[in-house]
């Protein structure tokens, strides 16, 4: 397992950070998953046998929302 944060940018509104945590929920091997509005950030676990952090990003900017950053840590 691993954790991925991918820092957003500018976030407008609450239903954006719905939208985004529902998409990226609903990636096969997700099983947690935060959006931090003011932060504008999204915290993923997630199984790296079968999804990559870089498709969760793709995700969200499928979605109209802009990845400046993703960092991957690995989790126990």
């Amino acid at each position: 397992m691993a954790k991925a944060i991918l820092q957003l940018g500018d976030l407008t509104c609450p239903s954006c950070m719905t939208k985004i945590q529902k998409a990226v929920q609903n990636q096969d091997g997700v099983s947690d998953v935060k959006v931090l509005f003011n932060a504008g950030k999204v915290k993923a676990d997630f199984d790296e046998d079968k999804v990559s952090a870089d498709q969760l990003g793709k995700v969200i900017t499928e979605l109209g929302y802009e990845v400046k950053k993703i960092k991957v840590k690995e989790i126990a």
